[in-house]
């Protein structure tokens, strides 16, 4: 099962440029893959006791500015100008303790779920696409 989970995530890596098969499987294990990445994040949640959300800022930078292009006769003018500039951010946010733990049990069996049928999606992909 290890091995299975260490061949998807290192096949989702070569997924872009991947073979067909490669592509097949990667195709075909998304949703693994993505629950795999939210276990640790919940876990980290729950032994924090909070979670972080992200939120975005607009913040005032100094640029310089172009005025007047630089001509024949005279080289560019500038100046300094304001511009903004989208940040995001993260802060701290309570969550109910309860709520994340039974969030993290239902990942684990949608884990399972989901590696007992890349399985046989897997073995499916290498027989339709085999290799050399």
């Amino acid at each position: 099962m290890r091995r299975l989970v260490l061949s998807l995530s290192v096949l989702s890596l070569l997924a872009a440029c991947g073979t067909p098969q490669e592509r097949c499987i990667n195709r075909n294990t998304r949703d693994l893959r993505t629950v795999e990445k939210l276990i640790p994040e919940v876990q980290s949640n729950l032994d924090r006791g909070y979670a972080y959300e992200e939120y975005t800022v607009t913040v005032p930078v100094w640029k310089t500015c172009l005025v007047s292009p630089a001509t024949p006769t005279g080289p560019a003018v500038t100046q300094s100008c304001l511009e903004d500039e989208v940040e995001t951010r993260t802060r701290p946010v309570a969550i109910d303790l309860n709520a994340e733990r039974a969030k993290l049990e239902s990942l684990y069996q949608k884990r399972d779920q989901l590696q007992r049928e890349a399985q046989s999606v897997v073995a499916q992909c290498k027989q339709q696409y085999p290799e050399g």
